[in-house]
């Protein structure tokens, strides 16, 4: 260590320290060129980093044995230094994990078995001071429970702050006390004690006894709390969601895994459930939803109803009919460098504290680098705003839940750099209920809505528990420790007298965005006509032709192609007079128009590559070909020339495209 004439052993400490950083800066630095290194240069850089990480232990070391008394002049703010010290090396650390990660994955495995044996060491030389320490931080609680009781481990788990107890995957734990805040205190079979996250185990318990173990788990895991809005009741699962999203988040249960032992990844992030669900088929998809819905006899539409005195379909109250804006989410952790970040964006869905009740509604965020912890919606651009962005969401539901809410997950796509390998994380969620204990509406007004980590069938974990599961020791401490925390602003908007009009025309539940909300209502209104007036009688159930009731919902799941409507829609809007405005016949007449003008015929173009979620270079390509084909369309009066034209290649036909089956598509009552 750096010695020198008149410096107390604080100050060599922090020499030392700056020394390191320096030490990390150059390797990072060199790093940077890691598409071009060799293999060997490659092993270099992964050793140094090793060497590295051993260096800064033993600072940490001497930082941690350091008293006030042993300096030779008064320090001021003692404490407070030795404490920004070991943030200082936590930093230095993480920055060496993540590196080492992306340098070489294979190597990741090694990385943590030294930083694992650094780790138990140091436990084991200072068990009892971490013990006390934490009995001084985390203090009494009558929610502390004494265990006593055999766990054993799921995964690997690396150490994160000083007191925690790292542990290998199928290691035996003894766990003495469980805290509230899901963090237990272990004990291992070397006597060495912390603090370990209970997501990580599970029961020991002897084969006779594994059939009482899954009942009393079961009941345990599928308890849902609302930290939200106030009373919401704890549900036993009864549906079949949880075990399908149970099944996915086991295969990927090792890549997590080793997400969070690297440091990638806060311990509270977890495959995205909601995302689980769309992949499932086409249950949760607006599409499904926007089909009109048979009553249990099936003999009849329940949400759609003829009214011969206007010529059109019915408005059908329902229960919640309300406008909710996304505003923005605060202190989102960010993923490790070993993450690219593909997309951060909001799923929102109606749920009732155990099932899914509505369509799985997306929203993507824009952030800026200076702000990385901060994403926004519905940023002012130029132009029509891409429905894809817009924060403006309307909900509809009729559901008599007592318990009926809003359920937000706010989630990352990404890849991972060293294998390629692309997934869906959820960086937190939270559930806003509707209704008070008296079935009374909540008011309409901004909140203010605080992360859980986990999933929504977890209780009591955190999005990153480093930050907040020290006991804040006052007032003061507390409200700094609040603002760190992950959260979600939304507000809810009243209805005018115009806004509930139309979202009456649309189906009973349904989640979707304000922008594209009025070429809803055309589709429900031709689909009445075309069901409800133009059918020859109630009980004909044979094949309607129509090209828009075939294939609009499929506009639902492919965002672009519903921005492409409109656009061609807005301006075909533009070129009609008011007297024409005001003439409801003669508008769907003119939308059936600009729809096999416009998306019509890009739905089949060989051109357009199939929609994939956060591919930017898809993305890129498939708006160059709708650009291009709506350019075409104004310069020739129409899509006529680009369907004839030899350029132009398209699909083998089929006879989907143009016959509706109004019996294969509506929903069954109850479904």
């Amino acid at each position: 260590m750096l010695t020198g004439r008149g410096r107390g052993p604080l100050q060599i400490v922090q020499r030392r320290s700056q020394d390191l950083r320096q030490q990390v800066g150059r390797l990072l630095s060199e790093s940077q060129l890691k598409g071009a290194l060799d293999v060997n240069k490659r092993r270099d850089i992964f050793q140094r980093c090793i060497q590295l990480k051993r260096e800064i232990d033993e600072n940490r070391k001497a930082l941690k044995n350091l008293n006030k008394g042993d300096e030779p002049a008064p320090v001021g703010n003692y404490n407070q230094r030795k404490e920004d010290e070991e943030n200082i090396l936590e930093k230095l650390t993480k920055q060496l994990q993540e590196l080492a990660s992306t340098i070489s994955g294979e190597n990741v495995t090694q990385y943590e078995e030294d930083e694992d044996e650094e780790e138990d060491n140091e436990d084991e030389e200072s068990a009892e001071d971490d013990e006390e320490t934490e009995e001084e931080e985390e203090g009494d609680s009558s929610d502390e429970q004494p265990c006593n009781k055999e766990y054993i481990a799921v995964g690997d788990f690396a150490a994160q702050l000083r007191g925690d107890l790292a542990f290998k995957k199928d290691e035996v734990l003894l766990i003495l006390e469980k805290k509230p805040d899901g963090w237990w205190i272990a004990k291992n079979i070397h006597g060495n004690k912390g603090l370990v996250p209970k997501t990580y185990l599970e029961p020991c318990v002897k084969k006779e006894d594994d059939e009482e173990y899954s009942e009393e788990e079961s009941e345990e895991d599928v308890e849902v709390v609302d930290e939200t809005a106030n009373g919401t009741e704890i549900k036993t699962r009864t549906d079949s969601h949880w075990s399908a999203i149970r099944k996915a988040m086991t295969e990927q249960i090792n890549t997590i895994d080793v997400l969070t032992s690297m440091g990638a990844i806060p311990a509270g992030f977890r495959p995205s459930m909601l995302f689980q669900l769309l992949e499932e088929g086409s249950q949760f998809q607006a599409s499904c939803f926007l089909q009109p819905e048979l009553t249990p006899s099936q003999l009849a539409f329940k949400d759609m109803i003829w009214d011969p005195e206007k010529g059109t379909i019915k408005p059908r109250p329902s229960r919640v009919s309300l406008i909710l804006t996304l505003w923005s989410c605060k202190m989102i952790p960010l993923p490790g460098v070993s993450l690219q970040i593909l997309s951060r964006h909001v799923r929102l869905c109606l749920f009732d504290g155990s099932k899914v009740l509505s369509n799985i509604h997306t929203v993507r965020a824009t952030w800026q680098p200076k702000k990385p912890k901060t994403w926004t919606f519905s940023p002012r651009v130029t132009g029509i705003l891409p429905c894809l962005l817009d924060g403006d969401c309307f909900i509809r539901s009729n559901s008599s839940s007592p318990e009926l809410g809003i359920l937000f997950e706010v989630g990352v796509s990404y890849v991972r750099n060293s294998t390629g390998e692309k997934g869906e994380l959820s960086c937190g969620w939270v559930f806003l209920k509707l209704f008070d204990a008296n079935g009374i509406p909540i008011p309409p007004k901004t909140y203010e809505l605080y992360l859980n980590g986990g999933t929504p069938y977890e209780k009591g974990v955190e999005v990153d528990p480093s930050v907040s599961r020290r006991v804040a020791s006052s007032v003061f401490h507390q409200m700094m420790t609040m603002r760190r925390q992950p959260q979600l602003l939304v507000k809810l908007r009243s209805l005018n007298r115009r806004s509930r009009s139309i979202l009456s025309l649309l189906p009973e539940t349904l989640i979707g965005n304000m922008c594209y909300i009025h070429l809803l209502v055309f589709y429900r209104e031709i689909l009445g006509d075309v069901l409800l007036k133009d059918r020859k009688s109630m009980q004909n159930a044979d094949l309607i032709s129509s090209p828009v009731l075939a294939t609009f919902p499929k506009l639902m799941e492919q965002p672009d192609l519903m921005d492409a409507l409109r656009t061609a829609w807005a301006e075909k809007e533009s070129t009609l007079k008011r007297s024409e405005k005001r003439d409801r016949e003669f508008l769907k007449s003119m939308f059936i128009i600009v729809y096999h003008d416009c998306v019509y015929p890009l739905l089949h173009s060989t051109l357009l590559p199939p929609f994939r979620w956060a591919e930017e270079e898809t993305e890129a390509t498939r708006w160059k070909v709708i650009h291009d084909f709506l350019k075409q369309n104004q310069e020739n009066s129409g899509a006529l020339h680009a369907l004839l034209s030899p350029e132009g290649v398209h699909e083998p036909f089929d006879i989907s495209e143009q016959a509706y089956d109004f019996l294969e598509e509506a929903r069954k009552s109850g479904r």
